[in-house]
């Protein structure tokens, strides 16, 4: 049996390195935020209170998948892509894995300005 040589460690190394990095890059966003697209999360960021939960009666505007996500209290307006991957109203261009991360995209686009109330989250009269 051939002696590990410090040369096949690191070739070896490398190629385990190469490998999780591939598997990691090709997880459906879905998959990597599972958790995070279902579940609950309240926090604050930036000195922002942002929040996420499960919507419970979506109506027809919401296309966040039945997920609402808030900014000091102001429904954030979130997206759901076909890729699973989110969109807020504020950070439109720009899809991240989770809606925790696009409720941390909103406050970084803010840069401390209030989040306004999008005319689609006010209840019909």
């Amino acid at each position: 049996m051939p002696e590990l040589s410090r040369r096949r460690a690191l070739s070896a190394a490398a190629v385990v390195a190469t490998a999780a990095g591939t598997w990691s890059a090709s997880t459906p966003a879905t998959a990597a935020g599972h958790h995070d697209s279902r579940g609950t999360f309240d926090e604050v960021y930036k000195g922002r209170r942002i929040q996420g939960r499960p919507a419970a009666g979506a109506g027809h505007h919401h296309h966040g998948a039945g997920y609402a996500v808030f900014v000091d209290g102001v429904e954030l307006h979130v997206m759901r892509n076909a890729d699973g991957t989110w969109i807020s109203v504020v950070s439109h261009y720009d899809p991240v894995p989770t809606p925790r991360a696009a409720a941390r995209a909103a406050v970084d686009e803010l840069q401390g300005a209030p989040l306004l109330p999008f005319p689609a989250n006010r209840p019909l009269a």
